[in-house]
């Protein structure tokens, strides 16, 4: 649990500081998660699964800072855990409270993710520098975003504009180890900044179309 993960091109041996970058990029998390709760806010849709979507997008800035700092199994789990939570709870509440759908369609939509993400999770994960995993992700949003556009919703582009910025940070992951010789420092910093935009971008399109008015 405690061996020394090194994955990344900005790490080149143990300690906490190994990966400045890596480590304070993950700040743009929590100012994504004080924007969106700005944003709920204005949007009123203050309540448990909005506050549980932001409360996830601080966590995996929190988490990744834990993995980068650490680089040990366990800071790993606490990076990626966050991550599936957010995009389970993302496809859920969305699917409920934006497409309108019932319970056993609801359901449908989130067990075909969670079946493309158990399939993905088959394939050699150091594909593509590890970046393989997020392939559901980026499908599911793009679908999401076409629906989002051609359905007439809120903020037509929001989905779109987080499908595409999530495409840019996908390969900027992607790269991370095979620019080392160029860039010692890596490019993983970018996935962090640019998916602090992607998961605002999500949650403004939901939140300006939640059907149904929640208050706490």
């Amino acid at each position: 649990m405690n061996e020394i993960i090194d994955i990344y091109c900005e790490r080149t041996g143990p300690g906490l500081l190994a990966e400045p970058l890596n480590f304070l990029t993950n700040a743009a998390f929590l100012l994504a998660a004080f924007l969106a709760w700005r944003l709920a806010r204005r949007e009123q849709v203050v309540g448990w699964e909005s506050l549980l979507l932001i409360g996830l997008m601080a966590s995996i800035g929190i988490g990744s800072a834990l993995f980068h700092s650490f680089a040990t199994l366990w800071a790993m789990l606490a990076d990626t855990l966050p991550i599936l939570f957010f995009q389970i709870v993302f496809v859920n509440v969305y699917g409920r409270r934006v497409m309108g759908l019932c319970c056993w369609r609801n359901s449908a939509l989130l067990a075909l993710f969670l079946v493309m993400v158990a399939g993905v999770g088959m394939l050699p994960q150091e594909w593509l520098n590890g970046s393989i995993s997020y392939a559901p992700a980026l499908l599911f949003i793009a679908g999401l975003s076409l629906y989002h556009l051609a359905s007439g919703k809120r903020k037509p582009y929001a989905l779109l504009a987080a499908t595409g910025l999530f495409s840019v940070s996908l390969t900027f992951r992607s790269v991370d180890m095979a620019v080392c010789s160029m860039l010692p420092v890596g490019v993983h910093f970018f996935w962090h900044l640019l998916n602090a935009g992607v998961l605002y971008l999500a949650l403004h399109g939901l939140f300006a179309n939640m059907q149904k008015r929640e208050q706490i």
